[in-house]
């Protein structure tokens, strides 16, 4: 079903991760339905990791410029863009000098998860709305992919549940198996700050909780990875949401 507007939002995609399920996947889901004639936008993490000389990113200055507040402190807003390489798709890079400079992904170089894992994926959820709105550009489908884009639907559908702008979007999830992690202990005030409170995984807060969690906020899940860990599956077979097991990518486009 071609003419449809598709927002990929990710923590990985090929060529700028590479060497993992999610990314290609990410990249061959996105380039399949651009080249069926879907009007296709990926937004993403700028990390440090990704060279802005090699993929040739450049700020977009008309969408950049917003602060976004998390837990009381302004951070400002940086809006890359990018042409995937050898392909007429783009990709929005979420950018913050606080938060995403760092060479690393989500853990030190001892393998300690940083302290501000939360708030990074506030800043990139609220980013990634905040963008998509200005842009003027509303998607029918919704696809995640990553634990920090776990928090764009619970986002949406509390913080931002009387806005009209995205209510005929629909949301899929798709589940990988990613490395577990804490979340700091505070992020119940922190997401208190924009009005969000009730959450299940506040009592244990962990990425693969929050991934979980976001279950109960989508339209649609599938699997991402043909078999998950046990608590992910277990999380997958008990959602009342309707859901898919693993889709082959050439027959993405029936799950939308």
């Amino acid at each position: 079903m071609p003419n449809q507007k598709i927002l990929y939002i990710t923590t990985e995609m090929y060529p700028y991760q590479e060497d993992t399920n999610m990314a290609a996947v990410v990249n061959k889901m996105a380039l399949k339905m651009h080249n069926e004639g879907n009007d296709v936008r990926v937004f993403m993490p700028r990390f440090g990791q990704i060279s802005e000389r090699k993929f040739q990113l450049h700020e977009v200055i008309r969408l950049s410029g917003m602060n976004i507040i998390i837990n009381d402190l302004d951070q400002p807003l940086i809006i890359k863009v990018a042409s995937l390489p050898g392909e007429r798709l783009q990709v929005y890079f979420i950018d913050n000098e606080e938060y995403f400079k760092r060479k690393q992904y989500y853990v030190d170089d001892e393998g300690n998860p940083f302290d501000d894992n939360d708030e990074r994926a506030i800043f990139f959820a609220r980013g990634v709305i905040e963008t998509i709105k200005k842009l003027n550009w509303v998607p029918d489908v919704i696809h995640l992919n990553g634990w920090m884009s776990s928090f764009v639907p619970i986002y949406l559908k509390t913080y931002y549940e009387s806005d009209t702008y995205f209510k005929d979007a629909k949301i899929v999830l798709s589940l990988y198996n990613e490395k577990d992690a804490d979340l700091d202990k505070n992020i119940a005030e922190k997401l208190a700050f924009d009005n969000i409170s009730g959450l299940k995984a506040l009592d244990n807060p962990t990425i693969k909780n929050f991934v979980i969690e976001s279950m109960n906020y989508v339209d649609m899940v599938v699997k991402g990875d043909e078999f998950l860990d046990e608590d992910l599956d277990k999380g997958f077979n008990e959602t009342a949401t309707p859901k898919s097991e693993y889709v082959d990518v050439d027959s993405i486009n029936q799950i939308y």
